[in-house]
């Protein structure tokens, strides 16, 4: 039997899982897991490594069944509609698994086959899937000669062959340059703007940000968050209210006298030298408005006054008191201040 649940108001679920359960041995890599995902939206599964991440995803691509719990995706019964469930699915694994020793092509046309799909077909969707990831002119190379953005970007293609309802993304651009990664993302925006449902894991908060419209944090197998990006920035709390004074020059008085004013307590301000602003952290209205009164009253002109919420990233250490990955080009980390 197949099923997909309505969700009013919240459109139609390809991913539903309650109360999920897998060991191993003592350890419980799912203990009761419930996910809900919305079909054509990408959502991301966020969490420490060891959190149960890839476990998940395994259960979820029917690489291996639960101890308890049910899953339905795109319609289909992981546990008792396994075969029909395959030609719905696509998974990018976190390493390329791709057959070095064949061509580009070979690897796609060979999985098209085993998808059941006509010589022809097969054929015609290799062809249109190495032009469609820039592998055009290195399809007839051994896929050993391939760089490791080629390698990547051959493993997406590969998923992409059956035409999938829901893709598995397991942490798509570990070990990738900021290009290639770039063009990853592009190339599953690309897909869900054509239908195509993602589950990604990742540990790269910009990565979620750019493509993720709802999140859930994991771990010790036990859901501890979700919602949306911003949701889950409120649910942190911790504003923070970056002034820029007029004069670049008066930047490090204004935050040591900030610091030493008492007005924001215990915490202390940053700089963010670059775009020439003090970073005060605000837990009330009240304060950021006493906090902008002192500035004012003190002489100091303003160019720009804004409050921010949290990062994604401080977001994900509060949740889950652990430090999140950095891509290879992330921001500086912003220099204290001390009065």
């Amino acid at each position: 039997m197949t099923r997909i649940d309505k969700n009013p108001g919240n459109g139609t679920n390809a991913v539903e899982v309650r109360g999920m359960v897998k060991h191993y041995g003592e350890t419980k890599a799912l203990d009761g897991v419930d996910l809900d995902v919305r079909e054509g939206t990408v959502h991301g599964v966020l969490g420490p490594n060891g959190a149960g991440k890839t476990t998940l995803i395994r259960v979820l691509s029917t690489l291996i069944q639960p101890d308890a719990g049910t899953a339905f995706v795109a319609g289909y019964d992981v546990l008792s509609q396994p075969r029909q469930l395959r030609r719905k699915i696509g998974l990018t694994g976190q390493y390329a698994s791709v057959d070095e020793k064949i061509s580009g092509f070979e690897n796609l046309y060979m999985i098209g086959r085993l998808l059941d799909l006509s010589r022809a077909d097969a054929k015609r969707r290799a062809t249109e899937l190495l032009e469609r990831f820039s592998l055009e002119e290195a399809a007839k190379r051994s896929a050993g000669t391939y760089s490791g953005g080629m390698r990547r970007r051959l493993d997406l293609a590969a998923s992409m062959i059956g035409q999938p309802a829901v893709l598995y993304l397991d942490e798509p651009t570990t070990g990738l340059d900021p290009r290639t990664r770039n063009e990853v993302w592009a190339e599953v925006k690309r897909m869900v703007g054509e239908g195509v449902t993602v589950l990604l894991t990742t540990q790269y908060m910009e990565e979620a940000e750019q493509l993720a419209s709802a999140l859930t944090v994991i771990d010790h197998g036990k859901i501890i968050a979700s919602g949306g990006i911003e949701e889950l920035k409120a649910k942190v709390g911790g504003r923070t209210l970056r002034i820029r004074p007029s004069d670049p020059t008066q930047l490090r008085a204004l935050a040591a006298e900030l610091d030493g004013s008492g007005l924001i307590g215990l915490a202390s301000t940053a700089l963010d030298a670059e775009d020439g602003a003090v970073i005060v952290p605000v837990q009330s209205d009240e304060q950021l408005t006493a906090i902008i009164a002192a500035v004012s009253s003190r002489g100091y002109g303003l160019a720009a006054v804004t409050t921010e919420l949290p990062s994604l990233d401080e977001v994900f250490l509060s949740i889950t008191g652990e430090k999140a990955s950095a891509p290879q080009d992330a921001a500086p980390v912003l220099e204290e201040v001390s009065a």
